[in-house]
């Protein structure tokens, strides 16, 4: 079975609205600002976008409001006439999908979950707000997994009645790009998802190293 490629799946339906001269509505779910910065840059030559901040995966209100203020100042220095839709802070959504799968391993059972949590808000918020389609900017991450992404976005299309526009902007140097763009706009870049299960993974792997023959500590 051959493996699908979204990229190219997304550049036909580009270049099928290039020709009826359309520019669709897009609802973006954005996870961060520099993820959203390669893919607002790529789309909006091609659709009138309104990003979409919705992660109450996020492990504190305070880390939240600063994924907040930095896609709000990337908009506002950066050329991308993007609206924004800013939902309020609901850890508790988190904790009820969460529940049970909170020993699983990050990239396991419990992230999908998490990304239909979000996703399922915009696809909802898109069908009440009269949007053409709705994607999300997850799949830029190497990290994440474009198939899990497309399969449940393909699935609440069918159950909002709003198109899912396919993803995996890792390709064409997505990601590459979106650290460039990150440097130029000295945007904030967290080196977690944004959950405690991932805050942990990561300091885990940054954590110091003692050595059991002294008191001395090396950086792992």
């Amino acid at each position: 079975m051959n493996k699908r490629n979204y990229q190219k799946e997304l550049d036909s339906i580009i270049e099928s609205n290039c020709r009826k001269g359309t520019k669709p509505r897009l609802l973006l779910h954005v996870c961060c600002a520099p993820c959203s910065s390669y893919v607002q840059e790529y789309l909006t030559e091609y659709f009138d976008i309104t990003l979409f901040f919705y992660n109450p995966n996020m492990d504190t209100a305070e880390e939240y409001a600063k994924r907040v203020d930095e896609l709000r100042r990337l908009a506002d220095e950066a050329d991308f006439p993007s609206d924004i839709m800013i939902c309020p802070y609901d850890p508790e959504s988190f904790d009820r999908i969460a529940k049970g799968l909170e020993d699983q391993p990050e990239g396991g059972k419990r992230c999908p979950k998490c990304y239909e949590l979000r996703m399922r808000r915009a696809a909802e918020y898109a069908r009440d707000n009269g949007f053409d389609y709705f994607t999300t900017t997850l799949s830029i991450s190497p990290y994440k997994n474009a198939d899990w992404i497309n399969e449940i976005g393909e699935r609440l299309a069918r159950e909002y009645g709003v198109p899912h526009l396919p993803s995996d902007f890792k390709k064409k140097n997505g990601y590459k790009r979106s650290i460039e763009l990150s440097k130029e706009y000295n945007l904030y870049r967290q080196d977690y998802c944004g959950c405690e299960y991932s805050r942990n993974v990561s300091e885990k792997e940054t954590a110091p190293i003692s050595l059991n023959c002294s008191n001395e500590t090396v950086s792992a």
